[in-house]
């Protein structure tokens, strides 16, 4: 595995942030230790002293040209790491000056360079920074909105992600107490088309469950990868997925639309016994956190955050839901309390009022096999 990114040091003239440990490799299993601090611009606060807790926090649909309120309080909550989960920009175009010019309106953005001058930043993708609505792997222009997406968040020029298809990468936080993998999946690149709604008096909005089984989420190769990385040791996993994982179905864009491959996600934990795995996601423009039960394993959560700037008149109906939604603007938040064995979980939702408006606590003695 890798080091992390310096990130923006050229891009907006910042200095560069700190080094951490990364996978981003073919070979999963090639692990270095990280370059600096996994956190000494996180909890312990910038040159001070570490307690055993990590903060990872996240969002997601964030519009170049709007205030970015929600940003600054996620800076001040002083994360180990913050994730972009896509719709970073609302580029929806696959004419490169176009993109590159609404990155440039996000590079410009002060609460934006705050963030990046406090927190070490991971990004990936969802369709309006991929390049259209709702798209996937049949856009035409995805080489080269890849290229603008990983110079604007400085991937260096050796990364794989710049030698493989899709942006699909992961991380690993070497902290005190353990080790933190935070994976990255790529959505977009590989995804099949989904099936519109035939029938709105069965299905709602947009989409259907598809019943062909031949469709992807993530292609042969980012499976492959994901295999390995859950494989390969870790205390906690967080996987990023840019569309909801486990929520209910509701007829917008997510996993749900394919169950089969929803499915073999489950089985693919099950296969790898990769125990504490968390998901976050974004995309809908409402927070929320989902709890899926499954056979013969324990229960998945997806701690939804959605959007940064952007909100929905309405919120969709998720028997999945653990607690209330949110409608403000909000960041999310995963916090490790690190133990001898068993790690304490906090999952949070905070608006943009800085009111922490959904909190659960989970131990990862609960999340195994």
């Amino acid at each position: 595995m890798q080091g992390f990114p310096t990130f923006f040091g050229l891009a907006l003239g910042l200095s560069p942030l700190l080094s951490l440990a990364c996978s981003g490799a073919d070979d999963a299993g090639a692990t270095d230790t990280p370059g600096g601090s996994a956190g000494t611009a996180g909890s312990g606060g910038a040159g001070g002293p570490r307690s055993l807790k990590t903060r990872v926090a996240f969002g997601s649909c964030m519009h170049q040209d709007k205030r970015k309120p929600v940003l600054e309080l996620a800076t001040a909550s002083a994360p180990d790491l913050f994730v972009f989960l896509g719709d970073n920009i609302y580029g929806d175009s696959e004419d490169t000056a176009v993109l590159q010019a609404k990155y440039d309106g996000l590079a410009a953005s002060p609460e934006f360079q705050g963030l990046l001058a406090a927190v070490p930043v991971v990004a990936t993708w969802d369709d309006h920074d991929y390049g259209a609505n709702d798209a996937g792997k049949e856009l035409s222009q995805k080489a080269a909105t890849k290229a603008l997406f990983l110079d604007f968040w400085g991937e260096p020029a050796g990364s794989p992600r710049r030698a493989r298809e899709g942006i699909y990468t992961s991380y690993l936080l070497e902290e005190p107490g353990g080790v933190l993998q935070i994976i990255l999946l790529d959505t977009r690149w590989f995804r099949d088309p989904l099936d519109a709604n035939s029938d709105p008096t069965r299905y709602k909005h947009d989409y259907q469950p598809t019943t062909d089984t031949s469709r992807t989420m993530l292609g042969d190769a980012q499976w492959a990868w994901l295999e390995a990385e859950l494989s390969g040791p870790a205390d906690v996993r967080i996987i990023a997925t840019s569309t909801q994982f486990g929520h209910a179905y509701n007829g917008y864009e997510s996993w749900t639309n394919m169950p089969h491959e929803r499915q073999r996600m489950v089985a693919l934990l099950q296969k790898t016994r990769a125990e504490a795995t968390l998901f976050i996601s974004g995309d809908v423009h409402w927070g929320e956190l989902s709890r899926l039960e499954v056979d013969d394993g324990y229960p998945l959560y997806d701690l939804t955050s959605s959007g940064i700037t952007e909100t929905w008149p309405e919120i969709e109906a998720n028997e999945n839901r653990v607690g209330s939604p949110v409608a403000e603007n909000n960041y999310g938040f995963v916090e490790i309390a690190w133990g001898d064995a068993d790690h304490a979980l906090s999952l949070g939702l905070v608006d943009v009022a800085g009111v922490t408006r959904v909190v659960h606590e989970v131990r990862t003695s609960e999340l195994r096999f």
